[in-house]
């Protein structure tokens, strides 16, 4: 693999003898730190914005979108999936989260996980894989072997692929569609992509399946409608929704919800 490209991401922290400095001076330098990570990941909005626009297009085929990665990387698209059903009323099947390693590396790394070849494009196919789907590679470093041969393999196949990784010029950038490069310099810990870079991918998986399915019709004003109802705080937002919404008192919502099941359900019965 080629190691022609700078690695940003190992470079080393511009802060010295971070274990002589007082807790306040380490939470301080870390916050300036995080600071410059939204206006790295603004400079690749006109990427993430075609990438969304191809996901949508394929969303309305009947496509799903499969984060890929390992280590924190692998762990963020697992979180920003499992997210997308409570949050916007999908199937658990839509957005598919695929760690290096099995679930099992989600809580307890897994030695030599992403150093496997064959394994990501394994664990896609088990998935039932294909052209209408949408895979993207997280890999922060740019280089994990696990992601980087499951995104040959996917445009093999000729399946959308776009990556998430802090390297510009990295190995990972060249073998996919829509390479996502948010360059956020030096980690406060050299080296410790969980910091800056993890925060990076966090906010663009973010931007990727929220704009998505906003502009998938999951979202009406502001509000998620389609919401699953599945504990007692989000029963309590849906009834304050369609109460604003329809001008109808607390008790009348908690029933048109217990009957209809949805915000959006509810909404579209008052309206006949």
């Amino acid at each position: 693999m080629s190691e022609l490209f700078r690695r940003i991401t190992e470079t080393s922290s511009k802060y010295e003898h971070l274990e002589l400095k007082t807790t306040r001076k380490l939470l301080e330098e870390i916050n300036q730190e995080d600071r410059s990570v939204p206006l790295a990941v603004e400079k690749c909005i006109p990427e993430i914005e075609k990438l969304v626009e191809e996901i949508l297009s394929r969303l309305h085929q009947g496509g799903r979108v499969f984060y890929i990665g390992a280590g924190t990387s692998g762990r963020l698209g697992i979180v920003d999936a499992s997210e997308c059903p409570p949050t916007f009323g999908v199937p658990h099947e839509m957005f598919i989260g695929i760690i290096a390693g099995g679930d099992g590396a989600i809580r307890k790394a897994v030695e030599f996980a992403e150093d496997d070849l064959q394994q990501g494009w394994l664990d896609l196919q088990s998935h039932g894989i294909n052209s209408t789907d949408t895979v993207v590679g997280l890999a922060a470093s740019g280089t994990t072997p696990y992601v980087i041969e499951a995104l040959k393999k996917a445009r093999e196949n000729n399946i959308l692929t776009a990556c998430i990784t802090c390297n510009p010029g990295s190995p990972i950038t060249k073998h996919c569609d829509h390479p996502i490069a948010v360059e956020v310099g030096p980690e406060y810990v050299t080296g410790s992509t969980r910091m800056k870079s993890g925060t990076a991918q966090k906010l663009v998986l973010n931007m990727i399946s929220t704009a998505s399915l906003i502009r998938f019709g999951r979202v009406k004003g502001n509000k998620m409608v389609d919401m699953q109802l599945s504990n007692t705080k989000l029963w309590e937002r849906a009834q304050k929704i369609i109460c604003e919404q329809a001008g109808i008192s607390p008790e009348e919502a908690i029933e048109k919800l217990k009957k209809h099941g949805s915000v959006r359900a509810v909404l579209e019965s008052i309206k006949k």
